[in-house]
């Protein structure tokens, strides 16, 4: 098999969360007198760290984007986490690369306890083997960060045996400071022309694909 190390993105990769994320974008927009209803602006959110979204979008300060972070939670800590769902074929996929002795794992940059909310809600954390997600108290942000984490904690894995799985450029991006290589996916809310110009080594339109290839 090509890797022994699969690194996951969890928005967008395993499930989809645009419902919730989406509203509870709306809800923090909201706070600041903005009324937002288009749904390709509001996508943008999804994948990305929130922080860098309100500022890079909205035009939001630094300071104020903190606090953006805060109103978004106010939905979605107890309603908006819940509006997502498990994309068609990844529960095949994961028990099948589980299956074949390879080991898994997950670095978002969705608050860590909160993606141990999501997976434990869809049975999904028995797959992992480690899970990691930001902390924004202690400067965890990015997907690189996320990534720095996962690392120290599994050190078995290396730019050798390991890819990353995601739907955006920034999970291709994150993996390119440690020399491992990506993977897009197509199922999520990145396009192939955004995974292409990021230099993923492969795109996979289903989770069988993906699955495929990674075993080889």
């Amino acid at each position: 098999m090509k890797y022994q190390h699969i690194i996951f993105d969890l928005d967008g990769t395993l499930t989809d969360s645009g419902p919730g994320i989406r509203n509870a974008v709306r809800h923090a927009l909201k706070k600041y007198g903005i009324e937002e209803n288009d749904t390709e602006k509001l996508n943008r959110f999804i994948g990305p760290p929130l922080y860098d979204s309100f500022m890079r979008f909205y035009g939001i300060s630094e300071k104020e984007a903190a606090k953006g972070e805060n109103y978004f939670r106010e939905y979605y800590r107890d309603t908006g986490i819940f509006e997502n769902s498990v994309y068609d074929g990844i529960i095949n996929c994961l028990e099948t690369l589980n299956e074949s002795g390879v080991k898994l794992y997950i670095a978002t940059s969705k608050p860590d306890f909160m993606a141990e909310r999501v997976l434990c809600h869809f049975d999904l954390k028995k797959y992992f083997t480690d899970v990691c997600g930001a902390d924004i108290e202690n400067g965890r942000c990015s997907k690189k960060d996320v990534l720095a984490l996962l690392l120290n904690n599994n050190p078995e894995i290396n730019c050798e045996n390991a890819v990353m799985v995601g739907d955006r450029e920034h999970d291709i991006f994150g993996a390119e400071n440690f020399g491992i290589k990506g993977i897009g996916v197509l199922w999520g809310y990145g396009s192939e022309k955004e995974l292409k110009d990021a230099g993923a080594a492969f795109i996979s339109e289903t989770p069988e694909k993906l699955y495929k290839y990674i075993l080889g």
